[in-house]
């Protein structure tokens, strides 16, 4: 309950953030000056795209909450043995967060017009994300084969459910990311903007699912423990 309520306070924050700049409250009909002015004052100078990629991390965070917030409800149970983390695990995280770091440079570069750097940009980012999925799998056929299978307790479903579940999504992430890059072999100078922004988009998912992958190596590991309690002390 506390990990849904400290997400929904941080929705709220960004959606009202977003709200007030829409001139929700202002009066049209009291404001002086041109109707050209007027018009280039109203509405967000944010593209549509980032607004429903915005939209899309929102609906993916809920998930995710929801999913953590049971796992943390379900490991008071008596039958509940958590799983040891796979020491290949560090190595994945490193490899995503390499990944982000690519994705970071790769942005960089399309604001600055610099069309090969971000080529090999895109290149590593995609390369070590595809090195994180195959890693992810590598721990699980470990996990399996020590004797950690997902019917044998609930630690072990709900461990191959939330990384299922983010690969997936970092699998789908990978599948816009390659268009993007076969859009950066074929992309003019009329259609650099189109490339930057798609570009600052994939930077932005790859981001948000390294922190959601951070969240979910620090319940893992049990660092989060403390932090759950502290959240449990404030709500209650």
């Amino acid at each position: 309950m506390s990990a849904i309520l400290i997400f929904m306070a941080g929705i709220a924050a960004v959606v009202g953030w977003w709200m007030s700049g829409q001139r929700l409250m202002s009066k049209p009909w009291l404001e002086i000056g041109r109707a050209g002015d007027a018009m280039g004052r109203q509405g967000s100078p944010l593209p549509a795209a980032k607004i429903g990629l915005g939209i899309f991390l929102a609906v993916v965070g809920a998930l995710f909450s929801l999913l953590v917030s049971a796992y943390l409800v379900r490991m008071a149970g008596t039958d509940w043995w958590s799983p040891p983390v796979p020491p290949l695990l560090w190595v994945n995280t490193a490899m995503l967060i390499a990944s982000c770091a690519a994705m970071q440079w790769a942005t960089v570069e399309a604001r600055r017009d610099g069309v090969e750097p971000m080529r090999v940009a895109l290149d590593a980012a995609f390369a070590t994300a595809v090195l994180f999925l195959v890693g992810q799998l590598v721990a699980w056929r470990q996990l399996a084969a020590a004797g950690y299978v997902l019917a044998d307790n609930p630690a072990n479903s709900f461990f191959y459910l939330l990384t299922g579940l983010h690969g997936l999504h970092i699998l789908g992430g990978l599948a816009v990311l390659g268009r993007t890059r076969v859009r950066a072999f074929a992309t003019r100078r009329s259609s650099q903007a189109a490339l930057c922004l798609s570009t600052e988009l994939c930077a932005t998912y790859w981001h948000f699912m390294l922190v959601v992958w951070l969240v979910l190596l620090a319940l893992f590991t049990g660092w989060a423990n403390d932090l759950v309690d502290l959240c449990r002390q404030l709500v209650s």
